[in-house]
């Protein structure tokens, strides 16, 4: 028996308080729960890191970039499935194939398709797709 969704919390880390609302509606929505930080430092400084299933995490942030943050949490121990994104798909190629090495799930163009976001929390957490 697979565990109900509503057990995982997905961690959104976003500078856009706009896009965060809204993937917090959308991670809702296929039954998750979700908290929502405008950085890095602000999860870190968060009960949730030692609670999240998964990070939704933006590339590049004020502060600690999300690289960086995936970095500090491999430093430390702490192995979260992460799918990055990212509006600077083309001209970061090279930060996405970094990420990826180092264990990230999925790197996403922004704007990305719903169902493409889906797919991938649902691979990072190794659950069937509910369709």
């Amino acid at each position: 028996m697979r565990p109900r969704e509503e057990t995982f919390l997905i961690v959104i880390i976003d500078d856009d308080g706009a896009l965060r609302e809204a993937l917090d509606s959308l991670l809702q929505t296929a039954g998750f729960r979700t908290k929502s930080f405008a950085s890095a430092e602000e999860f870190l400084r968060s009960s949730q890191r030692h609670q999240a299933a998964c990070l939704v995490l933006d590339v590049w942030l004020a502060g600690m970039s999300g690289p960086d943050l995936q970095q500090h949490l491999a430093a430390n121990g702490i192995h979260l499935p992460i799918v990055f994104i990212t509006a600077h798909y083309d001209r970061d190629r090279r930060i996405g194939d970094e990420v990826l090495r180092a264990g990230a799930i999925a790197y996403l163009p922004k704007p990305f398709d719903d169902e493409e976001l889906l797919d991938a929390v649902f691979s990072a957490l190794r659950l069937p797709q509910q369709r």
